[in-house]
């Protein structure tokens, strides 16, 4: 990847889907603890969804929701994100869903390049 000054607040990289801007300011880009956290959520939920799949479980939809925490200190490092999940399937029991789940991070290449040093947990609810 290539990151170029976009403009004197933020760096431009092309990635396949389109632009992708960065910016310590979120009025000219996506800050980096949001692409950081997006990247968690996103790698999680991608690979829960392929194991849902793999396992033919139907569902109807998956809603993941992250929280953050960072340290108040200067540089403000993300310390922990907890995700949480809520997913709407039938015929699947809750208990079914978290084994799933623990088995998605376990292969999530994201989460397992990041846990070392930043806590994430995951919880998630099933909705009928």
């Amino acid at each position: 990847m290539k990151f170029t000054i976009h403009n004197e607040e933020a760096f431009e990289t092309e990635a396949p889907f389109g632009p992708l801007v960065i910016s310590g300011n979120d009025e000219f880009g996506y800050r980096p603890y949001q692409l950081l956290v997006s990247s968690i959520a996103g790698c999680s939920a991608s690979v829960f969804r392929k194991i849902l799949r793999k396992r033919r479980v139907e569902f109807e939809d998956i809603v993941v929701e992250a929280e953050v925490t960072r340290n108040d200190n200067p540089p403000n490092e993300v310390q922990a994100v907890h995700l949480h999940f809520t997913v709407t399937a039938q015929g699947v029991s809750e208990e079914q869903l978290q084994k799933m789940l623990h088995v998605a991070s376990k292969n999530c290449p994201i989460v397992q390049s990041v846990n070392q040093s930043i806590e994430i947990k995951e919880t998630l609810t099933l909705r009928t």
